[in-house]
C-alpha cells in the first residue's frame, strides 16, 4: 500500500441518507422546512476541500453576465460543488497525483460519476497546473480502480470494507460495490481522453494505463458472451427486483450478435435486457478514443489494433440490431435488447441513455433516427416520462414512479436547438432545488421539495456545465430572459 500525502483541507459534513434508504429507491421525506445545514449553502473557503482560482474566477465572471440573481447563485453553489466537497486530493510516495472522489453523501468513488464530476474543469486545466494535477489525480485512480477490478462499478479509499460486502459476487474489501456496467469502463477512457487533447500530457499513460485498457478488452470481450454466459456473475439478498440478477446472478440470456452485455444500467439498475444500446454506442466511441491514444502516445499499434476492431464489430451490430420501427415514431433506437428479438422501448435518466447521446458525442443530434428517438422518450409513450403540475421529464426506476430527474432536463436542454425548449429547461431546473440553491438526484412531478438525495456532486455540477455551454453557444440573452 502506497504512502498517501494529504493536500486537501478537512471538510466536516453532515451525516449521509442511509445507503439502505438510497439504495431501494425510497422517496426521502420533504426537507424544504428543515433547518440548512451545509449543503444548503456553499461551504466557507476555509472547508473547502480545493480551491482552483480559475474555476473562481469563472464563477465570478459569469456571476457578472447573468441577470437572473437566483440562476447566478445556483452557478456559484453548482459548478463548484465537485472541488468544494467530493475531491481528496494526495500525492503518493511516487510523486503521481492520486485523487480519490465520493459521488457526494456516499462516501464512495464511481468510475462514472467521477469522470463526470471533474469533467467540466478539464477545460480549465491548461492555465491551472494544480487543477490539471487534481485532474490526473482523478485519471489515475481511474485506471487503478479499473485494474483492481474492471467489473466493479464504486470503490472504497482502501481497503475498508463495505455495506454490500455480503453480495453473492467476488467482492474485494476495496471495492464499495461491484456491479458491472459497460459506462463503468468508458467514462475514464472519456475523461482521460479529453485531458490529453486540452493539456498536451502523456504522463497518465504509462503502464497502469496499459493495463487497464487489457482489462477493458477482456471484459468487453468476454461480455459479447460468444462463448457462453460470460464469467460475471452477481446476486443481491433483498426485496428490491432492480438490485439483483435472475438466473443465477448471470442475468437473462442473450443471442452473440456482436454486441457486449451490461449487467446493469447506468442508473446501477440491473438490466432487462443485456444489451444495453446507449452504453454499447459510448463503448465504441471510446474504444476509438483508446486506440488513438495507444497509437499516438504509446505506440501500440496491437493494442490500438485490437480496440479498433471491437469497436467496428459493436458498431456493425449496432447498425444492424439496435434500430427498431416503432409504430408511431417511426425507427427508433430500442433501449435494450437481447439477440432473440427482445427489446425494451424507454429511456432511462442516467447518462449514457438514449437521450443523451449526442451529448455523449455518440451519434449526431442531426441524426434522423436519434431525432425520432427524442419525440418517443421525451413522450408518455415512454414509460419512465412523468409529467406533472411541477415538471415533466424521464425518471426510472431506481427512484420510483413519478420522480423526474434533473439530469434528463439538463440532457433534454444539452441535446435541444430549441431556445423555447431550453428556456423552460433552464425554469423547470430553476423552480426544482427546493429553495436549496442545490441540485438533487430527482423530485416529485408535482413537488420539488419532495426529492431525493440533498448531496449529489454529479448534478450540480452538470448544472454548471449546461450554464458554461450555453454561453459559449451565445445564449447568453436566453439565460437573460428568465
Amino acid at each position: 500500500m502506497k504512502r498517501i500525502i494529504l493536500i486537501a483541507c478537512a471538510l466536516t459534513m453532515v451525516a449521509a441518507t442511509s445507503l439502505t434508504g438510497w439504495s431501494q429507491g425510497q422517496v426521502l421525506k420533504d426537507f424544504s422546512q428543515e433547518e440548512a445545514t451545509p449543503t444548503d449553502h456553499r461551504v466557507l473557503p476555509a472547508e473547502r476541500l480545493f480551491v482552483s482560482q480559475s474555476i473562481e474566477k469563472e464563477i465570478a465572471r459569469v456571476q457578472k453576465l447573468l441577470k437572473n440573481k437566483k440562476l447566478a447563485e445556483m452557478f456559484a453553489k453548482c459548478f463548484p460543488n465537485t472541488l468544494d466537497t467530493t475531491v481528496h486530493f494526495r500525492i503518493d510516495d511516487e510523486g503521481q497525483p492520486d485523487t480519490f472522489v465520493y459521488t457526494g453523501d456516499i462516501h464512495a468513488m464511481w468510475l462514472r460519476d467521477s469522470g463526470a464530476q471533474v469533467w467540466p474543469y478539464v477545460r480549465f486545466a491548461r492555465n491551472d497546473e494544480r487543477l490539471r494535477l487534481l485532474i490526473a489525480g482523478v485519471i489515475n485512480r481511474q485506471f487503478s480502480c479499473i485494474v483492481l477490478d474492471p467489473y466493479a462499478n464504486a470503490f472504497n479509499d482502501g481497503p475498508t470494507g463495505s455495506y454490500w460486502s455480503s453480495d453473492y459476487t467476488d467482492m474485494k474489501p476495496e471495492l464499495h460495490e461491484r456491479k458491472y456496467e459497460i459506462d463503468s469502463l468508458c467514462y475514464p477512457i472519456r475523461l482521460a481522453y479529453e485531458y490529453w487533447q486540452v493539456t498536451g500530457d502523456t504522463s497518465i499513460f504509462g503502464v497502469t494505463w496499459r493495463e487497464a485498457i487489457e482489462k477493458v478488452l477482456q471484459v468487453f470481450t468476454d461480455q459479447q458472451q460468444k462463448l457462453g454466459r460470460g464469467s460475471y456473475r452477481f446476486q443481491r439478498q433483498t426485496a428490491v427486483a432492480t438490485d439483483t440478477r435472475p438466473y443465477g446472478g448471470y442475468g437473462n440470456p442473450v443471442k452473440p450478435i456482436g454486441l457486449i452485455a451490461s449487467a446493469f444500467r447506468p442508473s446501477d439498475d440491473v438490466t432487462i435486457f443485456q444489451f444495453l444500446i446507449p452504453s454499447n454506442f459510448m463503448a465504441v466511441s471510446s474504444l476509438r478514443k483508446a486506440a488513438r491514444i495507444l497509437t499516438t502516445v504509446n505506440h501500440d499499434t496491437e493494442m490500438a489494433g485490437r480496440c479498433t476492431i471491437l469497436a467496428d464489430e459493436v458498431e456493425q451490430a449496432l447498425r444492424k440490431y439496435a434500430v427498431v420501427n416503432h409504430p408511431k415514431y417511426g425507427e427508433i433506437y430500442a433501449f435494450e435488447i437481447d439477440g432473440y428479438g427482445g427489446q425494451n422501448l424507454m429511456d432511462d435518466a442516467n447518462v449514457p441513455s438514449l437521450l443523451a447521446m449526442p451529448y455523449l458525442g455518440d451519434v449526431p443530434a442531426d441524426d434522423p433516427i436519434y431525432q425520432n428517438t427524442r419525440r418517443f422518450v421525451l413522450s408518455e409513450d415512454n414509460p419512465y416520462f412523468f409529467k406533472g403540475s411541477a415538471a415533466e421529464g424521464i425518471g426510472g426506476p431506481h427512484v420510483g414512479r413519478d420522480m423526474i430527474w434533473p439530469m434528463s432536463i439538463m440532457m433534454r436542454a444539452f441535446t435541444s436547438q430549441d431556445e423555447t425548449e431550453i428556456r423552460q429547461c433552464l425554469v423547470t431546473l430553476i423552480n426544482a432545488d427546493a429553495g436549496t440553491g442545490y441540485m438533487h438526484e430527482s423530485f416529485h412531478k408535482d413537488d420539488p421539495n419532495n426529492y431525493t438525495r440533498r448531496w449529489f456532486a454529479w448534478q450540480n455540477t452538470l448544472f454548471g456545465e449546461l450554464i458554461l455551454k450555453l454561453i459559449d453557444d451565445g445564449r447568453l440573452d436566453l439565460l437573460n430572459s428568465i
